[in-house]
């Protein structure tokens, strides 16, 4: 599903959705709620993320992206939010699992607050500040101030990602001896979407499906040994089949 940039004016101006994005960067939640318009079938406008400029903070009413702003509607900017907007207004194909509670738990590990993106987020803003890889230490920084790091949050940020990779593995291995390469049951689920766009921060997608500058690709490439270990061949193979059967290459930042 093809979509333009606009400006920001002209977001303001027009009906229909649009979505605040972080340019020039494969932000992952960003990247998996476009994947969702596109599974969908949805059509929506993007507009990237301005730092100052008073019209754009008036309309999204924050600093971050994505940011849904579906006519004259509050804007949206939580991913279950996000996702159950889409759902509504395309009801199918359906990204909702059979077991919607479960399902919608192993996104919240995926995408929520001390999810593997928001783990993975801190264990890069603690190996910056330290200069051993991840974000260069000014990123570092705003990015540690933004999401609440401190050193024993960052201390803990690896453990955290390593056992949510467990996880994914452990449950990627069940489905496959049951015959399914998806999370849940035999079909596609938003869960397959959030993981393999939240890999990004892991194991980006090589540069000819997603141009991004030298330094996010370095800062999002840095694995330490014991993080390396726990990324489980099957995992990127789970993200590579997703990408080749339901989502869209190369990426457009």
């Amino acid at each position: 599903m093809p979509f333009e940039y606009i400006s920001t004016d002209e977001a303001i101006a027009a009906d229909g959705l649009r979505m605040v994005v972080v340019g020039n960067v494969p932000s992952p939640w960003g990247e998996a709620a476009k994947g969702i318009f596109h599974i969908k079938n949805i059509p929506w406008k993007a507009v990237r993320l301005e730092y100052d400029n008073p019209a754009f903070d008036a309309w999204a009413k924050q600093q971050t992206g994505p940011v849904a702003i579906y006519n004259d509607d509050a804007p949206l900017s939580g991913w279950r939010e996000i996702l159950e907007f889409a759902e509504r207004i395309a009801p199918e194909p359906s990204l909702i699992a059979s077991d919607s509670e479960a399902m919608f738990r192993f996104c919240n590990d995926l995408v929520g607050e001390n999810g593997l993106g928001w783990a993975r987020r801190l264990q890069l803003v603690d190996v910056g500040l330290k200069g051993e890889g991840g974000f260069l230490e000014p990123v570092a920084k705003y990015i540690g101030q933004k999401y609440g790091y401190t050193p024993e949050a960052g201390a803990a940020s690896s453990a955290r990602v390593h056992e949510l990779l467990q996880q994914i593995a452990d449950r990627l291995k069940a489905q496959k001896a049951m015959g399914s390469p998806y999370f849940f049951g035999q079909s596609l689920s938003a869960a397959d979407v959030y993981c393999a766009t939240f890999l990004a921060l892991l194991s980006p997608l090589p540069e000819a499906q997603c141009k991004m500058k030298e330094t996010t690709r370095a800062a999002f490439s840095t694995l330490d040994e014991a993080t390396k270990a726990a990324l489980d061949p099957i995992i990127l193979a789970h993200r590579d089949l997703i990408y080749e059967k339901h989502l869209e290459l190369p990426l457009s930042l």
